[in-house]
């Protein structure tokens, strides 16, 4: 397509710190001299981006403490003690998220720990938000620190190209926020997100369709979307390792083996993806509710059912690779009145076993013999599932519980749900 940073053959490019359009490849700006290129034939031609912010935990404790700046960082604690996010100076060391902390402090022993301020956090991502916002009305939220845009459409209201939109955009967040952003820019979300992961911190990567193909070709299959260690493991025991296998197995094939997963990957494998982008605000919570048939008062009737409607929130989560740090239990009496308790994790969770137990403590309390006509579990302040229910070095059992479940989850997308029914859904209320 013809436009003003593609008026000449050759590859299409930019500088992303000045911004000019380049038409031949070149090492340094020759208007700026900055190295900081962005060069690729589809470059003004993609509109799918992925932006995600670049430690943002972490560095908004440098931005706002110059004492932290030439120091690794890392933040999070909790009563465990274990890792939320960290700087990109603490990651060359091997500190990782979910890593307890005293692993975390032997790989890094000069980090300085930070408690997280989620609040302070939320603010700054609701403030980048509106920012999105302004390049096009196609923001998609996943978290408060990342998000897809899609600015088909917007060229003529920006007079540029999306490529040269988001990298102004990019500088705009430097500039005003003293953050940084990745940017992934594809022709579908897929591999937006990939991109975005591509050339971290403060990177702008591309992946046209022409490549897409040979591109996830090399990928590991823990590349796709929504593909979880237990079904990775599922594929890894047939065989399945590389994208590249999945490619080149029959679509009829993968579904038979697979079902819905089976032929979503083999989608995803060919670079198809069809997805939009849907604007809105990332969900506030999880949840599920049973109204009864019959009102119920024992809890030889209440527990079994608290626990598959914690398994179907759980299995929510995990779908959606979230996890949330506080349960609610919701119980609607005979006479209509609403009791909701709730309790806040240490950790975030998206762990059946977790849910349920902190959940059947909260019913322990209200079940005095009132008749309830409702009952229902909600897991709030979400976030990615990467910080999620670490190993518990306290409660050796509820590691092994949270290993078991799972090892059922690998089974169940293998057999189908009913494939694993637990008998510890029986007499649960004397456990």
């Amino acid at each position: 397509m013809a436009n003003e940073e593609t008026n000449c053959a050759g590859e299409q490019g930019l500088c992303r710190d000045c911004l000019k359009p380049l038409v031949n490849s070149v090492e340094r700006c020759p208007n700026c001299g900055s190295p900081r290129l962005a060069s690729h034939v589809e470059l003004h031609d993609l509109t799918i981006a992925h932006i995600d912010c670049d430690a943002f935990y972490a560095a908004i404790e440098k931005r706002d403490n110059p004492e932290l700046a030439g120091v690794p960082v890392i933040v999070g604690g909790g009563s465990r003690g274990v890792v939320s996010t960290c700087c990109y100076m603490a990651r060359i060391r091997g500190v990782r998220s979910a890593m307890p902390m005293f692993k975390a402090l032997a790989a890094c022993p000069e980090a300085v720990v930070v408690r997280p301020d989620m609040e302070k956090y939320s603010r700054t991502g609701r403030a980048i938000r509106l920012l999105m916002q302004e390049l096009t009305p196609l923001v998609e939220p996943l978290s408060i620190d990342e998000a897809f845009l899609d600015l088909s459409g917007t060229r003529s209201l920006h007079k540029a190209s999306p490529a040269t939109v988001l990298a102004a955009f990019a500088k705009r967040i430097e500039s005003e926020f003293g953050l940084t952003i990745s940017i992934g820019l594809s022709y579908c979300k897929f591999l937006a997100k990939i991109a975005s992961d591509l050339d971290k911190p403060r990177g702008f990567a591309v992946i046209g369709e022409a490549e897409a193909y040979d591109f996830l070709r090399r990928q590991p299959v823990s590349t796709f979307w929504g593909v979880g260690k237990a079904t990775q493991r599922m594929l890894s025991h047939d065989g399945i390792t590389d994208i590249s296998t999945v490619q080149d197995m029959e679509e009829s094939e993968l579904a038979k083996r697979y079902g819905s997963i089976g032929l979503r990957i083999s989608k995803l494998s060919r670079g198809i993806d069809d997805r939009m982008v849907t604007p809105g605000s990332e969900a506030k919570s999880v949840s599920n509710e049973i109204t009864f048939d019959a009102d119920r008062s024992s809890l030889n009737e209440l527990v079994p059912i608290l626990r598959r409607v914690s398994e179907k929130v759980s299995a929510r989560l995990k779908d959606h690779h979230i996890a949330g740090q506080t349960v609610t239990l919701k119980l609607k009496t005979a006479d209509f009145k609403l009791k909701t308790r709730s309790r806040t994790l240490s950790d975030p969770t998206r762990l059946a076993d977790r849910i349920f137990r902190n959940s059947r403590e909260l019913l322990l309390r209200e079940a005095d013999g009132t008749k309830f006509r409702l009952l229902g579990i909600g897991v709030s302040h979400l976030r990615s599932d990467e910080t999620a229910d670490p190993e518990d070095l306290i409660d050796e059992d509820a590691t092994r519980r949270a290993k078991a479940e799972l090892a059922i989850d690998d089974l169940r997308a293998r057999f189908g749900n009913k494939a694993v029914e637990l008998g510890y859904m029986f007499n649960t209320s004397r456990r």
